[in-house]
């Protein structure tokens, strides 16, 4: 075993009344990594961090902390320390108080508990709130006291639980880029639960994507962007045109009635397929230079780009540009090599990857029932 493994799951299961959360799950965390477990909702990622924290036994399967079995042992006795996404602070206690909890547990000298709390509320901004009243504080600051409250037991792995998912999105943004500095800083191992790409792709070392208790794929953020394994992870990460393919041979495969390069290899000749091209990298081009062509049914202004959808005999394509097009003009596709990622067929195959019943307001939708 690498000696920077901190925590091994070794074929964790676990099942809730009928239902299985986890199967088999296995994977190991390294020292001073920031990894994120991602997921839709009942994805299992939640009772994957219950299990490292110890308020969850599993029914088999082995929790390994350093070199020991951590099966059995309580939540405090563990060198974890976790972030709810309701905080949890103390109400009848001040921030300094809020603060140094969990160091009095301890029985930690006066003068340690001080020096402590001083170094952690400089560590989250929060310079001169010793006396302040938890309830007056804003949401991004009771955050603050809570991830303060969490390492000032010097913990070797603090868990996170959708921990930003109460804040609105620029303080979210603001407290991505925080809670890397921290942890880089601090040189400590965070485990760290969403739902939200975005986040997971910005703050990781390690992404762990995961649905219907098992995991998918365990990479890095480019990794599992460019190379997704299956047409859930290509759908979850991003958005993706998954499309149903042929490899002709090794670097040449054919799709939507055209055959194209590709830098894959490996597949058996005539291997059905599912091919990914991400929106940004379609390039638009005039119809007699293009690979395909298709007629344009929708353009939303995004800001920074254009989101077009070109109905591409009858697969509706996502193409990001920042050249607008108008609905009804027929324009050419041109997509090069290295924009082409194929992957092996699996039960996700046909699920995803047409954008035919797109729109923004099923994706708040989503958002709302998560929130749930």
């Amino acid at each position: 075993m690498e000696n920077n493994i901190i925590i091994n799951l070794k074929n964790v299961s676990v099942k809730l009344g009928d239902n299985q959360v986890l199967e088999n799950l296995s994977m190991y965390i390294r020292d001073k990594e920031f990894i994120t477990l991602l997921g839709p909702s009942g994805c299992g990622k939640t009772t994957t961090l219950r299990i490292i924290g110890g308020f969850l036994e599993p029914d088999s399967g082995e929790v390994i902390f350093g070199d020991h079995s951590v099966n059995g042992v309580p939540p405090h006795k563990r060198q974890v320390n976790t972030i709810f996404q309701r905080y949890a602070l103390f109400p009848h206690l001040n921030v300094y108080e809020n603060i140094a909890f969990g160091l009095r547990v301890k029985k930690l000298k006066e003068k340690e508990i001080s020096e402590t709390v001083k170094e952690m509320l400089a560590l989250v901004n929060l310079n001169g709130f010793e006396r302040r009243d938890v309830n007056s504080l804003s949401g991004g600051q009771q955050q603050r006291v809570a991830i303060a409250r969490a390492l000032a037991v010097k913990p070797r792995v603090l868990l996170l639980d959708e921990p930003l998912g109460a804040l609105d999105l620029k303080l979210r943004k603001d407290m991505q880029v925080e809670l890397k500095n921290i942890q880089q800083r601090l040189g400590i191992t965070f485990i760290y639960v969403t739902h939200d790409q975005e986040e997971a792709l910005s703050m990781s070392d390690t992404v762990v994507v995961m649905d219907g208790g098992i995991i998918q794929q365990i990479g890095s953020p480019q990794d599992v962007y460019n190379e997704p394994k299956n047409a859930f992870v290509a759908d979850f990460i991003g958005e993706s045109n998954i499309l149903d393919g042929r490899m002709m041979h090794d670097f040449e495969c054919s799709f939507a009635g055209a055959k194209f390069r590709c830098l894959d290899k490996g597949f058996g000749a005539g291997e059905s397929v599912d091919v990914v091209v991400r929106p940004e990298d379609v390039d638009i081009v005039p119809v007699e230079k293009g690979m395909l062509s298709g007629t344009v049914t929708s353009v939303t202004f995004k800001g920074v780009h254009f989101e077009i959808i070109v109905d591409v005999g009858g697969f509706k394509w996502m193409i990001q540009t920042t050249d607008y097009e108008p609905v009804g003009k027929e324009i050419g596709l041109y997509i090069e090599p290295d924009a082409i990622h194929i992957m092996k067929k699996s039960k996700y195959s046909g699920l995803y990857g047409d954008y035919s019943s797109f729109s923004d307001e099923i994706d708040h939708l989503s958002d709302i029932e998560e929130e749930e």
